[in-house]
């Protein structure tokens, strides 16, 4: 079956869908984006991803391309037409097509919107759950408002392929401080030797990772020992386990760093625990 993508207002097939070549997103990376969980052909925690788009939207300054409920209409029709069972749906928001130019467009200028939906290996997934997986540390590059879901990625991808270069799945980025500030493309935990779970605390640093917050509420609906702080590399090494979280990879456990195992180098209890329980605290729509 052809995929399908919706794109300014249209659903045409995945090969055919396009934007213009002065659009801001292609020109200067000038866009936000989201990217939703779908299980059993729901939205998983549609609500959190939708405020999150709308803060980054603000943060930029950029408009809203629909509402927030015709926005739920097109990842649902999305999702429907590409028959994804479990999987991610994409949605990308950039300010628009105009003649390059470092300023913003004139007012009015409508944004441009994109949305696309895949299917996910469940089985290899849960495979490499069981496993566990393997992460590198790397310096820090971004700018300073990784807070904010822009589609300006270039570090994040240098960082991915230092990792794959390495045999790893994930890379950790770590500042000037030597300290964890979150992974190319989730959020990092640890579990202390005394079982405190561990993460650093929101800020311009992090993206605040739905998926995190999620796990967050769990860990407090289970009455765990939690920390809100930076830990450092050398903390993640003597660590009892570590995991990262996001919408594609839910609780993933970390088994190594720098090729260093983490405990005794499998999935641990309490991250495993995490992520069989992880859908019984999200949200369903």
């Amino acid at each position: 079956m052809s995929r399908i993508a919706y794109v300014n207002g249209q659903y045409v097939p995945h090969g055919q869908a396009q934007v213009g070549i002065e659009d801001r997103g292609y020109q200067f990376a000038d866009g936000v984006y989201e990217v939703c969980e779908v299980r059993g052909f729901r939205l998983v925690d549609e609500r959190r991803h939708m405020a999150r788009l709308d803060r980054s939207l603000r943060e930029l300054r950029m408009a809203h391309p629909m509402t927030p409920k015709a926005l739920g209409i097109v990842m649902r029709e999305t999702v429907r037409r590409n028959r994804v069972r479990d999987g991610i749906v994409y949605v990308q928001v950039t300010r628009g097509e105009m003649r390059r130019d470092f300023p913003f467009p004139p007012d009015g200028t409508p944004p441009s919107v994109v949305v696309t939906a895949r299917s996910h290996d469940t089985v290899k997934l849960e495979k490499q759950a069981a496993e566990g997986i393997a992460v590198v540390t790397v310096p820090d590059i971004r700018w300073q408002r990784v807070d904010i879901k822009s589609v300006a990625l270039l570090p994040n991808v240098l960082a991915k392929q230092a990792a794959r270069e390495q045999g790893a799945r994930e890379a950790w980025l770590v500042d000037d401080q030597g300290r964890v500030t979150e992974g190319a493309s989730s959020n990092a935990w640890i579990v202390t030797r005394d079982g405190k779970l561990v993460t650093r605390p929101l800020s311009g640093d992090i993206l605040p990772g739905i998926t995190r917050s999620v796990v967050v509420d769990l860990i407090a609906r289970e009455g765990l020992g939690f920390e809100e702080r930076p830990f450092t590399v050398q903390e993640a090494y003597a660590a009892r386990e570590a995991f990262v979280t996001s919408a594609s990879q839910l609780v993933m456990p970390v088994v190594s760093i720098d090729g260093r195992p983490v405990g005794n180098g499998a999935p641990g209890l309490i991250a495993s625990a995490l992520r069989r329980d992880y859908h019984s605290q999200a949200e369903f729509s």
